[in-house]
């Protein structure tokens, strides 16, 4: 593993794929333009509608999507995150909620099924329920080894309130971990960062978690500030309320600095 540039980007996704990818594009060429190597994007990045909308368009968003997402990473010679979208379901009418990362050759590493799904009645009076339209994946996310990048972990979103995924990942040896959102503006505020953090200090890893932010459609408010977070818990980039980036260096020296000063994944008496 060397030290590299990754880079978080925070997007206002509304219910037009062309739109989105043209957004997507454009954060992408920023992030590179300023040295990013690993590129992440957030939950639901090409589309964001009514889910009546994503299921009658789920077909061509996946299609239009590992496109985009291959044609970038060649493009830019970058290692990117496909935050995530639709995957349609063999013999169903629902969706994959998935998360892909492809190498800059195009070639997908590996893919990730949404295993927590978001059924919840937010106090602001806004109702999720996911799973009228998605199937919740069955296998925990694998990480990816990467000899210059890391060892990558993948998650989504609400996957961020269970522990024991990302100590999953870390029994697996990730350094980085990736959790792309779309966190609602009224649990955003109270429980991102300190999540996020939480996740990073307690498997004294790496955490990147691009996310979207402001109106993206309806009644539909999103938080925003897509952060980087080193194993301490410092967060060092903020991506704020605005679409943008958040972009910070990945040292494999701060990894071993904070293992070998806090061993706490060394000291675990339960497993």
């Amino acid at each position: 593993m060397k030290s590299y540039l990754a880079a978080a980007i925070q997007m206002t996704s509304v219910p037009n794929l062309h739109k989105n990818l043209v957004q997507a594009e454009e954060l992408i060429d920023l992030a590179v333009r300023r040295g990013a190597e690993l590129v992440g994007l957030p939950e639901n990045f090409s589309f964001m509608g009514e889910e009546t909308e994503k299921l009658a368009q789920a077909a061509e968003i996946y299609r239009e999507t590992a496109q985009f997402l291959k044609r970038m990473a060649q493009r830019f010679q970058i290692t990117i995150l496909g935050g995530s979208f639709p995957v349609p379901v063999e013999n169903t009418s629902q969706v994959y909620n998935t998360t892909i990362l492809i190498d800059s050759s195009g070639q997908e590493l590996t893919r990730y099924y949404k295993v927590h799904l978001f059924d919840v009645n937010v106090p602001d009076g806004n109702t999720y329920r996911e799973s009228s339209t998605v199937v919740a994946g069955k296998d925990l996310p694998s990480v990816y080894f990467s000899e210059h990048l890391g060892n990558i972990g993948l998650s989504v979103c609400y996957d961020v309130r269970f522990p024991e995924l990302y100590r999953h990942l870390s029994d697996k040896g990730a350094d980085v971990m990736f959790v792309p959102a779309a966190f609602t503006a009224f649990t955003g505020k109270d429980h991102w960062q300190v999540l996020l953090q939480a996740r990073a200090i307690e498997n004294t890893a790496y955490v990147i978690a691009p996310a979207q932010t402001g109106n993206n459609y309806g009644r539909r408010q999103t938080h925003g500030h897509a952060m980087i977070i080193d194993p301490w818990g410092v967060i060092l980039a903020d991506a704020g309320e605005k679409p943008g980036i958040a972009i910070a260096e990945i040292k494999p020296s701060r990894l071993e600095q904070v293992r070998r000063q806090m061993p706490s994944l060394e000291h675990r008496v339960f497993s």
